[in-house]
């Protein structure tokens, strides 16, 4: 049996916060499996490496013994999450959320068990809710506590529109809690204000109020931006195998601890042994062969993992880059460095001009892939081996 504080060491485990702390260990020492909810909204068709941050901490407490309720927010999703957005967003329409929600059913079944999982929609409760009811849920919190919320103060304060439907969003999301008679909810530290509206629905309807555990938003392939599709610095699960390799293998050294600590299963203690391999000498580009390993076999099998991994050193160590390229490290001066300057400074090109023009030929790759982007920047902390022609190499670090 795994006492409360191994179980609790697991639950914090790259988490931001617990809420209460307490309140959790009380539960935990119920001995009794706890209803543990995340929602998801179904804005998108594919779910990325982002989203599994809190699928991986479900599957956690599914380890544990306790029962994951995996919400589906088919109902919130119509009215469209303004989390972190400057102006109104546009909700979704029924048909888009009901397709995307089947294909997220098919994608988080590669991590959670099926069945210790309990699927759920929230348009089953909301969806028999009519004005009334409605109208009573929303007497349960006020407009002082809403722009209390950091977004929607902002826009208050600059003058930005705020429309009532978006007030909904939280309290639906809290009543979620609710209906789901919750024990802990999980969300991104972006989601707190919502979580922390839950707790105080179900103290208003009655219930014991759940505690709240937040989990940091992961940063995309650059190491600065939170993962996203919209700003193409992500990993989909659905990837092939050799491109999420690929792109694993392009993120930074630094970056690759955080992405161990968040989605790796491997105990922390594996993990901190790997970290003292490197400081001793190991070539970090090994270790993060194994973390491309374990989540390429997560969402394909060891079998493409092991393939992948043939191909990328077939790619990039058989020939295809020389073993004695430059290493340069290169200073920002304000967090980002265009990418024409930095084939200028690495001595990869003898102009920016230059540099530009060979981008337009096709002539400039970035970890063995061509890019098209004359604009990019690339973000402190970023490592890759860029390549000008068929002969000039560097694997170069902004720092």
């Amino acid at each position: 049996m795994v006492s409360i504080n191994e179980q609790l060491e697991l639950i914090k485990r790259g988490a931001d916060e617990l809420l209460p702390e307490d309140g959790l260990v009380e539960r935990l020492k119920e001995g009794r499996p706890l209803r543990v909810k995340a929602g998801f909204d179904p804005t998108a068709p594919d779910l990325h490496l982002g989203h599994t941050v809190l699928i991986n901490k479900l599957r956690q407490f599914q380890d544990l013994g306790h029962e994951v309720m995996f919400l589906i927010g088919d109902f919130t999703g119509m009215i469209g999450d303004p989390t972190g957005k400057n102006v109104t967003r546009k909700p979704l329409t029924r048909d888009e959320v009901i397709e995307n929600a089947r294909t997220y059913e098919q994608q988080i079944f590669k991590i959670l068990d099926p069945e210790k999982t309990l699927v759920m929609f929230n348009s089953s409760w909301m969806g028999g809710m009519n004005a009334a009811d409605l109208i009573q849920l929303a007497a349960k919190h006020t407009v002082a506590r809403m722009l209390e919320r950091d977004d929607f103060s902002k826009r208050y304060g600059g003058g930005q529109p705020i429309a009532i439907h978006e007030f909904l969003y939280p309290l639906v999301q809290g009543y979620d809690s609710v209906a789901m008679k919750a024990d802990v909810e999980l969300g991104g530290t972006d989601q707190k204000f919502n979580l922390l509206v839950g707790r105080q629905l179900q103290e208003a309807y009655g219930q014991k109020p759940q505690c709240i555990l937040t989990m940091p938003i992961l940063e995309g392939l650059d190491g600065v931006q939170k993962m996203s599709k919209s700003l193409n610095n992500y990993i989909a699960i659905a990837d092939a195998p050799d491109e999420m390799f690929g792109k694993l293998m392009s993120i930074s050294d630094d970056l690759m601890w955080r992405y161990f600590e968040l989605l790796s299963f491997r105990p922390m203690i594996e993990v901190r042994r790997l970290k003292d391999g490197v400081a001793q000498g190991k070539n970090p580009r090994d270790v993060k062969f194994e973390l491309a390993a374990e989540i390429i076999a997560r969402f394909h099998d060891a079998g493409a993992a092991r393939q992948a991994q043939e191909n990328f050193i077939a790619r990039f160590q058989k020939g295809a880059m020389p073993d004695d390229m430059p290493e340069v490290e290169l200073v920002s001066v304000d967090g980002v460095i265009a990418i024409a300057n930095l084939l200028k400074d690495a001595g990869l090109t003898d102009s920016t001009s230059e540099a530009l023009r060979m981008i337009k030929q096709g002539a400039v790759k970035i970890d063995g892939e061509k890019i098209e982007d004359r604009a990019l920047e690339l973000a402190i902390g970023s490592e890759h081996v860029y390549q000008v022609g068929k002969r000039k190499f560097a694997r170069v670090k902004v720092i």
